[in-house]
């Protein structure tokens, strides 16, 4: 790899010269027969590690559509990629970069911002990869949102060209205004102004309302079994021992934030798609001695990424809690104040605050121009999160100015989703035959 203190025109021509290594226009390839794994089985051992319980609800989450599984097969999608030739330019990825996994949630200064905000796949890798299943995922939704394949590929091809332009404009600003650019968009009328509006709806007191119930003189959790179950000792001491050693991680002034914070209840929470199945914890506190001051914190398991066993990166040997932490401070332009991690029965963790103004795409806007606008959005997301922790001079080079990136991207990105689609039949034919197990509701 080249020198971070090399000249712009260096850094530009090195890029550029991985060409030689695949060309552009081969980023459009894919092909089944690159495979040395099957789909079904990669997904049957991942649920082998998984909390056996909650593998059905899983499965039958992943069933309820191509996107819905697409969202729940990162370990598949990280073997195909990585079968595959790459440019060798790394950056950190998100490495679950689809159109939900990007969307709003509070910056510490209180304002609401629009970024990628989920890492529990996070690693150091080629850049590209993030971008082949961030356009998958624009195929798959823009299908199931009812748009015609026509307009997912013009939603496609202006997330590339968007990723491609601010990747140049990147390469020429200096390194801190790099790490000090913020996205301004006109948001209004626009899937974005939609994300905001449900972020700022997402307040503590809100979920407060919806998670717990009076009892007494203070609030504990709704038992909503499975997906809410109130913790009991001794394992709700244990949790709670486990996030006062993740006071640790915290700077003095998070610190001194959460010292004002008692917590009251523990529960397990179930969340998302990929993540169910895993341990998940959220811990309810309360400020002084009222109870109209809640705040969650939430203790989310942190396992290896999928992509762990196909990168040399230190971060395969970190605390998988600090990988996540430090993936996310390295791509998001404001982090959660209260991002942490800790140990817990020798399992690593997250914690963070719990759906902090955080809100995400739906279906509704992502039908007709609402696709292409977020995808824009996107693609302009995504380059400054890699400019961010990568050099965004070799990757320029390496992009160039005309639309060649663009075009190949399309194409991979319709070849996967109908991949994708095909491996869906077959995992909801395994569900049919007894191979996968599924909540009944949903076979």
């Amino acid at each position: 790899m080249i020198s971070p203190d090399s000249s712009l025109k260096e850094r530009l021509q090195f890029g550029a010269e991985q060409r030689h290594k695949l060309k552009r226009s081969d980023q459009a390839k894919w092909s089944a027969k690159k495979r040395k794994h099957d789909p079904i089985e990669i997904i049957c051992a991942v649920n082998c590690e998984r909390l056996p319980a909650l593998v059905p609800i899983k499965m039958a989450r992943m069933a309820l559509s191509p996107f819905a599984f697409f969202r729940g097969t990162v370990p598949t999608m990280a073997a195909d990629l990585a079968a595959l030739p790459s440019t060798g330019i790394l950056a950190q990825i998100c490495g679950d970069a689809h159109v939900r996994n990007l969307g709003a949630y509070a910056a510490p200064d209180g304002r609401l911002v629009f970024d990628v905000n989920d890492f529990d796949e996070t690693i150091r890798a080629p850049w590209e990869w993030d971008l082949k299943r961030l356009a998958a995922s624009l195929v798959l939704a823009g299908r199931e949102a009812g748009d015609a394949d026509g307009h997912c590929r013009n939603a496609v091809l202006e997330c590339a060209q968007m990723y491609r332009n601010k990747m140049q404009e990147f390469a020429r600003m200096t390194c801190l205004d790099v790490a000090k650019y913020r996205i301004h968009r006109q948001f209004t009328g626009t899937p974005g102004a939609s994300v905001l509006e449900r972020a700022e709806r997402a307040t503590p007191e809100h979920t407060l309302q919806k998670l717990t119930i009076q009892r007494g003189n203070t609030r504990i959790f709704r038992t909503v079994k499975p997906v809410l179950v109130p913790m009991k000792p001794p394992l709700s001491r244990e949790l709670l021992r486990g996030a006062e050693r993740y006071r640790g991680t915290l700077s003095p002034s998070s610190l001194h934030l959460l010292s004002f914070y008692r917590p009251v209840d523990v529960a397990f929470k179930i969340v998302g798609t990929g993540s169910v199945a895993t341990r998940d914890y959220v811990i309810l506190h309360f400020a002084g001695d009222g109870f109209t001051d809640a705040m969650f914190l939430q203790l989310k398991q942190a396992v290896q990424s999928a992509y762990a066993p196909y990168v040399g990166s230190v971060e395969t040997k970190m605390h998988q809690g600090e990988r996540v932490v430090h993936g996310q401070r390295l791509m998001q332009f404001m982090c959660d104040i209260l991002l942490g991690w800790t140990t817990i029965a020798k399992s690593h963790y997250l914690v963070r605050q719990l759906s902090d103004h955080k809100g995400s795409i739906t279906n509704g806007d992502l039908k007709g121009a609402g696709l292409i606008d977020y995808a824009t959005t996107c693609g302009e997301v995504l380059a400054r999160s890699h400019a961010r922790s990568g050099d965004p001079a070799v990757i320029a080079g390496y992009l160039g100015t005309n639309d060649r990136w663009d075009g190949a991207l399309a194409k991979f990105a319709f070849s996967y989703a109908d991949q994708t689609t095909k491996d869906y039949e077959v995992f909801k034919k395994a569900i049919r035959t007894g191979k996968i197990p599924a909540s009944k509701p949903y076979l």
